[in-house]
């Protein structure tokens, strides 16, 4: 017994020993052979390890680099996991000297009749590719991957700018085995360090002493030349964040960025102080950052640029005596001039006379062409940076923190938002892609201040419909859709371009039994009004004929038949994206020889101030007349409240699958 029990506890040592051997090319049968991952079995793939470490090396001729390495396994079960062979890193190369960056030991692994098989990445699957003129890429493909491939690769990243220390994420889309980060600082530097997330990695701290050999050379008076070698030492602060299990991060329903909530460690250089120095602070305020990025000649420079837009701007301002008239103009000028190409940034890449000339630009070509055209008609207009909901929410200030760049115009106490990307947008109503909590508008003379980019009022979806039951249970009748603002707004994006025919099936299979006469009519070219439709229509799955009596939806196919609020706790906010208002008025008159045996109860059931549900129905006895209405008064709702709006949406959602009962005279 005693031997067993040795044994065991031998076993266990051991076990855990090579569990916590994370080293790259010592792939196992047993990692290859593991069908679907232990704890969500549903996983397409599985992060094994990855082990990073950041750390600052020394050399004679260029000092101090900040150099990262990062080490991963990643798993794949499933074909849909096939994504995770390939790897992107960007490097910043705005300035000389550039960033750089290298992969190494890249193999995959696959089991093949029992024996392990190595291949490794050749140059074939390494590819570089500029971004823009301040950005590039690194790309590695990965070969040979099937399901139950195993894939392990290194990348190393030097970079000259001391605080780009890049965030390190503790979870991905995938379970993450196990994660360990480790930043190695010398004295000399103090960085200030920044969570975010709902799962904290476990910390320790340590300290090194490092050593650095160094020659100088001095030159006599009879020129001979004498070298001297020094040595350097200095301490280092070592940490140590260390996380394992740590579960997948599912994309849920109306969250804006799950980046956001991902678990992360950032750094932010503070300050630096050499030996005999005094200490230079390099704490960057918002302004500061706004400032910088206003005099570059990437951003304000170009701003002051305006001969290559007079002749045009005189043309279509002529005759115009009001701001809001010459607003108007401009913008739609540019709006239908100009053609996005795609690219996020608050910096020119070939500038604003270029642009204007090929007619294509990035967000900043064409939004600081649109703010320097409104300055010139005498209009207090100003750039203002946003982060996109894509690139998140930054903690502090850094280069990264904001990739887009609106207009807006300031007058007394208002500020009306401007996007000439997009041919749909309108004044204050911006492209989904800029609705990011804040941004910060910078004014000519230098001073910067926060700007709310969020939508305060409702966007409103209002139906009326009439029809008509009969006897079979079938639904005839007529309907007009009007969309207001934003609803307005992602009808124009989301369906241009679509035939009437595609259009029509679409909307036939979103509500499933529909079919839509040939009258279908929309009007949606003049922006400044709401987008409407109108159509007749038949129906037949929204009764249920049981004996003498028909049973029917007076939400008719609008009525919400599950919630989208299933979890019992949510850790993220709920993103609506905008305030909105679904307004519902529907008459439904009955069949001859029926008569209303039940109607629902009329109910109001609140979220606070943050959401109201209406539902109000009546009977004279030829017909049945529904008003209904459902509020949505805030853009995002606090995971604090989720429960809250679970509920209102669970009560909401069983009112509407409440039926009117007829009964056959």
């Amino acid at each position: 017994m005693k031997a067993r029990i040795w044994t065991a506890v031998f076993l266990l040592i051991a076990g855990l020993g090579h569990a916590q051997e994370f080293e790259l090319g010592k792939v196992t049968k047993a990692e290859l052979a593991e069908a679907a991952h232990p704890v969500e079995p549903d996983a397409p793939a599985a992060i094994l390890f990855q082990s990073g470490k950041t750390y600052m090396d020394y050399s004679d001729a260029q000092g101090f680099t900040l150099v990262t390495d990062v080490e991963i396994r990643i798993k794949i079960y499933k074909k849909e996991g096939y994504d995770w062979a390939n790897k992107t890193v960007k490097y910043y190369i705005g300035q000389k000297p550039t960033e750089q960056i290298n992969f190494s030991k890249a193999v995959t692994y696959n089991l093949v009749n029992g024996n392990i098989e190595k291949t490794k990445l050749k140059s074939e699957g390494e590819f570089d590719e500029k971004i823009n003129k301040f950005w590039a890429a690194k790309k590695i493909t990965m070969p040979n991957v099937k399901e139950g491939s195993v894939i392990e690769y290194r990348y190393t990243l030097y970079s000259p700018f001391l605080g780009n220390v890049s965030d390190w994420q503790f979870q991905s889309s995938i379970p993450v085995n196990h994660s360990k980060y480790v930043t190695k600082f010398p004295e000399y530097f103090m960085f200030k360090t920044n969570f975010k997330g709902f799962l904290m990695p476990t910390i320790t701290t340590t300290s090194d002493t490092r050593t650095h050999n160094f020659t100088t050379k001095e030159r006599g008076e009879d020129v001979s030349t004498s070298f001297d070698t020094h040595k350097m030492s200095f301490n280092e602060a070592v940490t140590t964040y260390t996380a394992n299990k740590m579960p997948s991060m599912k994309d849920e329903d109306f969250v804006s960025n799950i980046n956001n909530y991902v678990s992360t460690v950032e750094h932010e250089l503070t300050a630096i102080q050499y030996p005999n120095s005094p200490i230079k602070s390099l704490s960057t305020t918002w302004e500061d950052l706004a400032k910088t990025i206003y005099d570059s000649e990437s951003f304000g420079a170009e701003l002051k640029k305006t001969g290559y837009f007079e002749e045009d701007l005189k043309t279509i301002t002529s005759g115009m005596v009001s701001n809001e008239e010459k607003a108007a103009a401009i913008f739609n000028f540019v709006k239908s001039r100009m053609n996005w190409n795609g690219y996020y940034d608050y910096t020119c890449t070939d500038g604003v006379k270029k642009a204007y000339k090929d007619k294509v630009g990035n967000a900043a070509e064409i939004n600081l062409m649109l703010t320097a055209m409104l300055r010139s008609a005498g209009i207090s207009a100003n750039p203002v940076l946003v982060s996109t909901r894509d690139n998140g929410i930054a903690f502090f200030p850094n280069r990264s923190a904001y990739n887009y760049v609106v207009c807006a115009i300031e007058k007394n106490e208002s500020v009306v938002l401007l996007d000439a990307t997009d041919k749909y947008a309108l004044p204050n109503i911006l492209p989904v892609r800029a609705l990011n909590w804040y941004g910060r508008i910078i004014r000519e003379h230098g001073s910067s201040a926060v700007v709310d980019l969020m939508p305060t009022y409702a966007s409103k979806d209002v139906v009326k419909m009439i029809a008509s039951i009969d006897s079979q249970g079938k639904l005839t009748g007529k309907l007009r859709d009007e969309y207001f603002d934003y609803n307005a707004f992602l009808y124009r994006s989301r369906y241009a371009g679509f035939s009437k025919e595609s259009y029509l099936e679409k909307l036939e299979k979103h509500f499933s039994g529909l079919e839509i006469a040939d009258d279908y009519a929309v009007s949606s070219d003049d922006f400044s009004k709401p987008v409407v439709e109108s159509y007749s229509f038949t129906h037949n799955g929204i009764s249920e004929i049981i004996g003498d009596k028909i049973y029917f939806f007076p939400m008719v196919f609008f009525a919400q038949h599950e919630n989208p609020f299933k979890q019992d706790k949510r850790e993220y906010p709920v993103d609506f994206v905008f305030p909105n208002q679904d307004k519902y008025s529907i008459t439904i008159n009955l069949p001859e020889g029926y008569a209303v045996e039940s109607i629902p109860a009329p109910t109001m059931v609140t979220l606070g101030n943050a959401g109201k549900f209406s539902y109000n129905i009546t009977s004279n006895g030829k017909q049945v007349q529904l008003v209904s209405s459902i509020d949505i008064n805030e853009a995002v709702i606090s995971p604090d409240d989720y429960g809250a709006l679970r509920d209102f949406f669970k009560a909401m959602i069983d009112k509407q699958n409440e039926r009117v009962v007829l009964k056959k005279l």
